[in-house]
């Protein structure tokens, strides 16, 4: 049976990466608060329009799998008033001129920033060039800077107000890093533009963490199946979830923090643990478990070898966490526990793309850390090695726009540490290492 909406919220947040991760964490939180009635969320998509069709055909609606050990449990989300491709720009501008909308959200992956090596906007980029051409003359963006710088300065000139916006992606201080870029692109649009974000838009800080694998056909019928109800877009993921913002809400907000989010005065500690002990751990496993045939995250950790790898990286990793050490180890076990749920069927090719960015933030903090402190990160040199494997054709596939560069010097360990870690560059001893850790066959 189709379900119904029991309201229609108000369009008071506007998001740009519809997916299966907004979907199941920024959405569902959305839901949850006691206020939802009052914050409705018009999401756009990247570039595609499938998923905004398939949404927008009903009405916003999608269930939502919390899929645990056991058993599922399904519900049905309604956070979503509009879902609209993210190639309609004037109905991208039309949401930002009015004063209700308040938070403009964003999950769009770390390569979307389009940041260069200092992390600022890559300006150099034909792509940016475009957009600034664009903006100037009213026409079509393509960029994530892009598109927010296109969308505030038509906030500015309708008058609508503050708003805060707010990164979701796993971007090491995204609240500044977002402020950088599209101040960067502001100033090359209209400096006076700029000004106006200073006083106007606040860049919120945030931390994400919940497991979220690509829904696949099965997970169609099933959930088909036992609610009888034909949803296109259900969205699977784990019980577990986690949200840490710090940051200004000129203009107001749900309350997350009734439905579990935590508001802080420093996210920099939980956003440390995560990146490097979750979203670390992850990327090594794309790489080394994928070469040892595994498909899933479930398979790889129930590996003794690929398991001894992961811990050996979060013995790594973790000195270089700023929180308690018990609370590290706590978190520690409870990632266990969710990376071997075998009921999550974690895609090592879901997580595996883009590690041209991914490891710049991911590994490359530890490895100058550890090599600084005259060690040898054996968990780090394993995840370095398996990705030059990967750059060189062994286990999942290279989906990766910075690849190229990469790939063209993978025959040599030396030249991709000098390009990826230029610092490393004369690190004989690490390439040494290295050496000895990628495939020879």
């Amino acid at each position: 049976m189709t379900p119904r909406r029991r309201s229609r919220p108000p369009v008071r947040i506007v998001h740009l990466g519809l997916g299966a991760f907004f979907r199941a964490h920024q959405a569902w939180y959305t839901g949850a608060a006691p206020d939802a009635a009052d914050w409705g969320i018009a999401a756009f998509t990247g570039r595609s329009r499938t998923l905004a069709d398939e949404l927008a055909a009903q009405d916003g609606l999608y269930t939502l799998v919390v899929r645990g050990p056991q058993r599922d449990e399904m519900s049905v989300q309604e956070a979503v008033t509009e879902a609209v491709p993210g190639t309609d720009l004037s109905a991208w501008r039309s949401y930002l001129e009015r004063p209700e909308v308040a938070v403009v959200t964003l999950t769009v992956t770390e390569a979307a920033y389009l940041r260069d090596r200092s992390g600022g906007l890559d300006m150099d980029r034909a792509d940016v060039q475009a957009d600034i051409a664009a903006i100037h003359g009213g026409g079509p963006v393509t960029t994530v800077p892009g598109r927010l710088v296109a969308g505030l300065a038509a906030r500015r000139a309708a008058g609508a107000g503050p708003l805060s916006v707010v990164s979701c992606d796993n971007v090491p201080e995204n609240g500044p890093g977002t402020a950088r870029v599209v101040t960067d692109l502001a100033e090359a649009v209209d400096p006076a533009l700029v000004s106006w974000l200073r006083d106007n838009v606040s860049f919120v800080t945030t931390m994400v963490d919940r497991i979220t694998p690509h829904t696949t056909a099965e997970d169609v019928r099933a959930v088909a199946e036992q609610t009888g109800w034909a949803d296109a877009a259900p969205v699977v993921t784990e019980p577990f979830t986690e949200w840490v913002l710090s940051g200004a809400f000129p203009a107001g907000r749900p309350a997350w923090d009734a439905a579990g989010a935590r508001f802080v005065d420093d996210v920099h500690p939980y956003e440390t643990r995560k990146l490097l002990l979750l979203n670390g751990g992850h990327s090594l496993l794309a790489y080394a478990a994928s070469a040892r045939g595994h498909e899933t995250i479930a398979e790889a950790v129930a590996d003794p070898e690929c398991r001894q790898w992961l811990e050996q990286w979060w013995d790594d990793a973790a000195p270089h966490v700023p929180l308690p050490a018990a609370e590290v180890a706590a978190y520690r076990a409870a990632l266990i526990e969710r990376f071997a749920n075998p009921r999550i069927r974690h895609l090592l090719a879901q997580i595996a793309p883009d590690g041209s960015t991914k490891l710049v933030i991911r590994l490359l903090p530890v490895l100058r850390a550890e090599r600084a402190a005259g060690r040898m990160p054996a968990g780090g040199v394993r995840m370095l090695a398996a990705w030059i494997d990967h750059l060189r054709g062994i286990g999942t596939p290279v989906n990766d726009a910075g690849a190229r560069p990469y790939q063209d010097r993978a025959g040599s360990v030396g030249d991709v540490v000098a390009l990826l870690a230029p610092d490393l560059a004369d690190d004989a001893a690490l390439r040494k290492a290295v050496e000895e850790n990628v495939h020879h066959g």
